[in-house]
């Protein structure tokens, strides 16, 4: 679904990614972990178009994409959250989601009052409200949810777009187990029928969700594959994860 080729970004002198490339099959759950600084959030700001991408070549669903801007590719199917959460805070979670579905379908309004009236828009809103786990907190403004409850948002907020792939920017950043317990199923729920991206910090739940993992390193690329391979790999385990997570 998603090919990087030899993708590479420069912020003045200091290399963030480094000819980096990476394959995302249909279908699965693909995590880019790594320690800080090593250019997983510039990597996904070049895959969703809000960082231009200095050389190499992005391909979605087999067309070129390296230089579309980030809206045309939200169109073409490729949606993403981002490490500080961001929401409507002052509207409804339904409204939030109901803006987000207007935005996708293109729905023309002046201001709120008559978005009110599509009750088909609204339909969806509630569904994905569903989906992501606030079915019981349509009506509560997204400034008064907990730290998960608006992450979760988010997700959904990207979910509106009718994605084909969503790229996830740690999304369990900040929570406590019980709201990354909730994250880790939302995405389970996600993966039947979109392709993730995940970015995350949060091991247990990298390992218990992915297909399959990158491990990115000063902007390069050391591995790629099955979680069993990675876990075991020596050069990950002495660049990142450790020796605690061999056994």
């Amino acid at each position: 679904m998603l090919e990087l080729r030899a993708v590479s970004k420069r912020f003045g002198g200091v290399v963030a990614t480094d000819e980096v490339t990476l394959e995302i099959v249909r279908g699965e759950v693909h995590a880019l972990i790594g320690p800080n600084g090593a250019g997983k959030t510039t990597l996904i700001g070049q895959i969703s178009g809000v960082l231009a991408t200095d050389s190499g070549r992005i391909l979605f669903n087999g067309a070129d994409i390296t230089r579309l801007s980030a809206h045309a590719r939200v169109a073409a199917g490729l949606a993403r959250s981002y490490q500080i959460t961001s929401i409507f805070r002052r509207y409804s979670v339904l409204e939030n989601l109901a803006l987000a579905v207007q935005a996708r379908s293109g729905t023309s309004f002046r201001f709120w009052r008559p978005v009110t009236h599509e009750r088909a828009l609204f339909d969806e809103a509630r569904a994905i409200g569903a989906e992501i786990g606030l079915q019981a907190r349509l009506s509560t403004v997204a400034a008064t949810l907990a730290h998960g409850e608006q992450r979760a948002l988010e997700v959904g907020l990207a979910l509106a777009t009718r994605p084909r792939l969503v790229l996830l920017d740690e999304p369990m950043a900040g929570m406590g187990p019980q709201e990354s317990r909730a994250i880790i199923e939302l995405i389970q729920r996600m993966r039947s029928r979109v392709t993730v991206l995940l970015v995350e910090h949060d091991m247990d739940a990298v390992f218990r969700l992915a297909d399959r993992i990158t491990v990115l390193v000063s902007g390069r690329v050391i591995a790629s594959g099955a979680p069993a391979a990675i876990r075991a790999d020596p050069a990950v385990r002495q660049a990142y994860l450790g020796e605690e997570l061999a056994a």
